[in-house]
């Protein structure tokens, strides 16, 4: 009995579904860029290491050149360019724009992905691996430069635009009262 390698999937994508056939083993980086011209998210390392290519899977952060398109069928998925409402930035989008949070631009839409991925964590009252008590009673620390860092160290910035990243996500956590200044010292 022959083995199935392909099959027709529907993702939903920014919120439209697109359906699409794809070889088993297509990524959903590969299904984005080279079959849906969703190009805005990138591929930098291809093995996970970069978060240059993170989007959002369900509400979660998610590399997705280690995810199988297949594995992402059924499943909410938003990349860069379902982030803006029409020709309105997202505050992480206008944060990251008002404080240079980027150079080249590169890892920005990976970057940009992942802080709104910090930004509902954080909300939800996960702890990081910075957060003193991560007890399940504890209440969410604050986001502090250090708690941004942590949380967002998984998306690696080639030109060093670390300090105005951290900014940016603490301006658009609204949490710019004393995070943000801290950050840009």
């Amino acid at each position: 009995m022959a083995q199935l390698t392909s099959s027709v999937i529907t993702l939903n994508i920014n919120g439209e579904k697109r359906t699409l056939p794809v070889d088993h083993r297509t990524t959903l980086l590969d299904a984005l860029r080279e079959r849906l011209d969703l190009t805005g998210t990138k591929k930098g390392c291809d093995q996970g290491q970069c978060g240059a290519c993170t989007v959002l899977v369900g509400g979660r952060r998610a590399v997705s050149c280690l995810q199988l398109a297949v594995a992402a069928e059924g499943r909410v998925i938003t990349t860069i360019e379902g982030v803006a409402d029409g020709d309105r930035l997202h505050p992480v989008q206008q944060a990251f724009l008002d404080l240079d949070g980027f150079q080249c631009g590169y890892c920005t839409p990976g970057q940009i992905c992942s802080a709104l991925g910090v930004i509902e964590e954080h909300a939800a009252g996960w702890p990081s691996a910075v957060s003193a008590d991560v007890s399940p009673e504890a209440e969410a620390p604050p986001l502090s430069a250090e708690e941004i860092r942590e949380r967002m160290s998984g998306n690696l910035c080639r030109c060093g635009a670390y300090v105005a990243i951290v900014a940016a996500v603490a301006r658009a956590a609204g949490d710019a009262t004393g995070t943000a200044k801290e950050a840009l010292a």
